[in-house]
């Protein structure tokens, strides 16, 4: 739909530094659902047919910018200003040899932008000069005077206000330029309505959140993940048997630096996997004296500490152990009460089961044994 004659243009403010996330770099410049944060915006102007896309960031973001929105048309980078109306006016500046009739200032921070807002406010503008989406207030809302209760506030006349905000170009343009008010513009309608545009209100969309801080990015998580490991480990003379943390009598041991339980190495490796954190050798290095002769139940409560820091939690694990001797089925209850304790799990989600090679290759042989496991993460 094309409610206004094009060209339409786009600006997407991502100047900041975005601390507050706690990301490695500026939010904008972040992986957001597998994609930076601010090429999602690019992209749904860009599939809108909205072009071209004034993209303004800070100083020394310029080639995290370009990597983020490699590839995509019509993108422009200018460098922000000391403050988000700086960086407004001076892309909008940057769009004067464009001549477009309407102009969408989107923050970058806000990655759910969809089609249909981008319809809706750009048939506002058929009558208005000015629009932005908004959603309804839903909780009560007080004034706050020394941390104790004051006033309420009448929720039914407020709105929050998301971006994109849609203006026509030339007197957004002008209502930047003619700006005399705080430093800190709140957002583009406050600048638009100090000029006396007048900004219709359309309905805005819950996806357009802004991300602020760490747990908006851990949110982002699937709500379900996998990994699998395996592991081997070969039987020697003069060493305990462990198997899923359950020590078993048995002639022989397996060899390894620290206590050598295959079926725990395996499962240790599946949850790394599952949250894609590298794997056991990785966090323990067999090179490492410190994990000589160690009980691998730590390291399979070190993974399960790294899932949980990104908020999950497990959902169940499945261990299968290869081997011709001894026989599993004994211990099997112990070991699925002893993975249950040191995962944090109900012992309905831990499968522990044994297979053989029909005494085909090593394990066949009694050489070793082998285990594979599966770790299905999840989040509440």
């Amino acid at each position: 739909m094309s409610a206004l004659p094009h060209p339409v243009a786009a600006v997407i403010v991502a100047a900041g530094q975005g601390l507050r996330a706690g990301q490695p770099l500026p939010k904008q410049f972040a992986l957001w659902r597998g994609k930076p944060v601010v090429r999602h915006s690019a992209e749904a102007l860009a599939k809108a047919g909205i072009a071209p896309i004034v993209v303004a960031i800070p100083g020394n973001g310029e080639d995290a910018a370009r990597a983020a929105l490699d590839g995509l048309p019509g993108v422009r980078l200018v460098t922000g200003g000391a403050t988000r109306q700086e960086s407004v006016r001076k892309a909008l500046e940057a769009l004067i040899g464009d001549a477009p009739n309407a102009v969408l200032i989107h923050d970058a921070a806000r990655p759910g932008l969809t089609g249909a807002v981008i319809d809706r406010l750009l048939a506002a503008l058929r009558d208005h000069p000015g629009a932005i989406p908004v959603l309804p207030v839903v909780d009560s809302l007080t004034e706050a005077a020394d941390d104790l209760m004051g006033r309420p506030a009448r929720r039914e006349a407020l709105r929050r206000v998301q971006t994109p905000q849609a203006f026509r170009y030339a007197e957004i343009l002008t209502a930047h330029r003619q700006w005399s008010g705080p430093a800190e513009a709140g957002d583009d309608a406050q600048v638009a309505r100090a000029a006396g545009l007048a900004v219709a209100l359309v309905d805005g969309d819950e996806q357009l959140h802004k991300l602020t801080f760490a747990s908006d990015f851990a949110q982002s998580a699937p709500a379900m993940r996998v990994g699998t490991g395996y592991d081997v480990h070969r039987l020697a003379d003069g060493e305990e048997l462990w198997l899923c943390g359950v020590r078993i009598d048995h002639p022989r041991g397996l060899s390894g630096h620290s206590d050598a339980d295959v079926a725990i190495h395996a499962l240790v490796d599946a949850i790394l996997g599952a949250a894609a954190d590298g794997d056991i050798g990785s966090h323990f290095p067999p090179s490492d004296p410190q994990w000589k002769g160690v009980s691998s139940d730590r390291f399979l409560v070190h993974a399960l500490s790294l899932a949980q820091a990104q908020g999950y939690r497990i959902g169940n694990v499945d261990v299968t152990i290869i081997c011709e001797a001894p026989r599993i089925g004994p211990h099997r209850h112990a070991m699925r009460e002893r993975l249950a304790q040191l995962l944090e799990a109900p012992l309905s989600a831990v499968s522990v089961k044994a297979t053989t090679t029909e005494r085909l290759g090593f394990t066949g042989r009694g050489e070793g044994i082998a285990a594979q496991a599966v770790a299905m993460l999840v989040r509440d």
